[in-house]
């Protein structure tokens, strides 16, 4: 069976509390404004779609009312009322961790049958005042279910942050892939792909290769564009860089322009655009 890494490549994110959103501790210099808060920043929202999630073949959550709760560092989370999960499934357990920004969660097994995943609910039943409208609201950890919908599509590593985008262009630039003087790969018709915190990828025809690249077992999932499978680069000394290049061949309805292209990222590789480094 192939390696499968979930939130590989996606885990920098930026969305409002992270790296450098405006509600981050790095927040940017670049305003006219100055946000007055602690450095820890919690956001609560409403998420506009119905969500499920299911475990052992039954739905465990369904809810139209769910929440997404933007907190420093963190990728939003889902929280949904109490009366949107099936209570039988979900079991007390003595286990509690102390939040000093939301107060203290307490947990709840999830079982089905023969099946249990421990601790896979929490909630905050006496939040902190800060934080009181938790209160009623409980989450459930995304690794738990066995499968997650968004309306009727199956979403894969989380849902989609309402404050993060993914724009791709076709451009006329000229990318060169190195790995030390070795030309990997080169285009004057790559696609490029913007992700809100991330730094742009190149996607390149499979024809501007220059060496060879071979097939591995590691698949990721972007809940932005699809499932990745990925190659290892061969150097013509003999050496090779494992993982180094990924595509999508079946992308995403949104992301379908990558179809088929190829992305190179390892740390003994370089990409040049118009001659300068990416």
């Amino acid at each position: 069976m192939g390696k499968f890494v979930v939130l590989a490549r996606v885990a920098e994110n930026m969305s409002l509390t992270r790296v450098a959103g405006p509600l981050s501790p790095t927040a940017p210099a670049t305003v006219n404004y100055v946000i007055d808060g602690p450095p820890h920043k919690l956001l609560m929202h409403p998420f506009p779609r119905r969500v499920r999630a299911e475990f052992a073949g039954r739905t465990v959550l369904d809810t139209r009312r769910g929440v997404l709760l933007h907190e420093t560092a963190l990728l939003p989370r889902l929280y949904v009322p109490e009366v949107d999960l099936d209570a039988t499934a979900f079991v007390p357990t003595d286990h509690t961790t102390h939040c000093p920004f939301k107060g203290d969660a307490t947990y709840r097994s999830l079982t089905v049958g023969d099946r249990t995943v421990e601790n896979a609910l929490w909630a905050y039943p006496d939040p902190k005042p800060e934080a009181s409208w938790l209160a009623g609201y409980a989450s459930l950890d995304w690794d738990a279910a066995d499968a997650w919908f968004d309306e009727d599509e199956q979403v894969y590593a989380h849902l989609t942050d309402p404050f993060t985008r993914v724009d791709i262009r076709p451009t006329s630039r000229h990318v060169q892939v190195l790995a030390g003087d070795v030309l990997v790969a080169e285009s004057h018709t790559p696609l490029v792909l913007t992700e809100t915190g991330l730094p742009a990828r190149w996607y390149l025809d499979q024809d501007d290769v220059r060496v060879p690249i071979t097939a591995t077992d590691t698949h990721t999932r972007c809940p932005y564009k699809g499932e990745a499978s990925y190659w290892t680069v061969e150097l013509p000394d003999g050496s090779t860089l494992t993982d180094a290049a990924w595509s999508y061949p079946t992308p995403l309805p949104e992301s379908s322009r990558i179809a088929g292209r190829i992305s190179f990222l390892h740390a003994d590789l370089h990409t040049l655009v118009d001659g300068e480094p990416a």
